[in-house]
């Protein structure tokens, strides 16, 4: 089905992202560590380890465990932000997880554990989508094997209208129906590891949301092996 035509606010088609650049390597003390930028929106991920899972009575002799932590600077954004985790930090680093669990090998790692720490440095809606970007690189930069790498992106319904990579302004249209948040993760196969709904969608604009998301995370994912070419790959 082709998109209705909606004018966005920075001219963009539906069916279009912002712009994208992406650098692996960006914290030569880490494992690993990756850069993602899309339009005014950046997040830098850290891997450490695997290495042995503290507290002890977590391990697990069967696999190894990931960790995410997700957080904003205090200057990502114009209000201040509280210090510490809140409630919607403490449930993003969960949803990278589950985004990013499906395709590790932690069977590889038992009692280990594998931590992931995604800092937003500069947020314009898409952060959660950022970071799992981010942190993919990350770990294929870190050398943890994995049955394949996952491309994630924010889709939106904008009163009737699917679209590709809300800006801030978008997450906050109140016109007509509002504004319908839908991030997506997905494999180049297809396979969608994460999805989340916040707002009013119907079974038809949902299959419309997926199918865009599935062209976007391609384009995606062709500026992830970029990046992983341009510093030779994994370690």
């Amino acid at each position: 089905m082709t998109p209705k035509i909606f004018k966005r606010s920075d001219g963009r088609k539906n069916d279009e992202m912002r712009q994208i650049s992406a650098k692996v390597g960006v914290v030569e003390s880490a494992d690993g560590s990756a850069m993602w930028q899309q339009g005014d929106t950046i997040a830098v991920a850290v891997v450490r380890g695997p290495r042995k899972m503290h507290p002890q009575h977590q391990q697990d002799p069967t696999t190894g465990k990931l960790r995410c932590t997700y957080s904003m600077a205090s200057f990502s954004v114009t209000e201040r932000i509280r210090p510490g985790m809140s409630r919607r930090a403490t449930e993003i680093s969960k949803i990278i997880e589950w985004a990013l669990s499906p395709v590790l090998m932690l069977e590889n790692f038992p009692n280990m554990v594998v931590d992931v720490y995604v800092t937003i440095t500069q947020a314009d809606a898409g952060t959660r989508c950022a970071g799992i970007n981010a942190a993919a690189l990350a770990l294929a930069h870190a050398g943890i094997p994995m049955r394949n790498i996952v491309s994630s992106v924010a889709l939106g319904k904008l009163d009737k209208t699917i679209v590709v990579d809300l800006t801030k302004d978008e997450e906050d249209y109140k016109e007509g129906e509002g504004s319908t948040d839908i991030p997506i993760t997905i494999t180049p196969k297809g396979e969608i590891t994460h999805i989340q709904l916040d707002g009013k969608i119907t079974g038809e604009e949902l299959k419309q949301a997926i199918e865009l998301a599935k062209k976007a995370s391609k384009e995606i994912y062709e500026i992830q092996k970029k990046a992983l070419k341009e510093i030779g790959g994994e370690k």
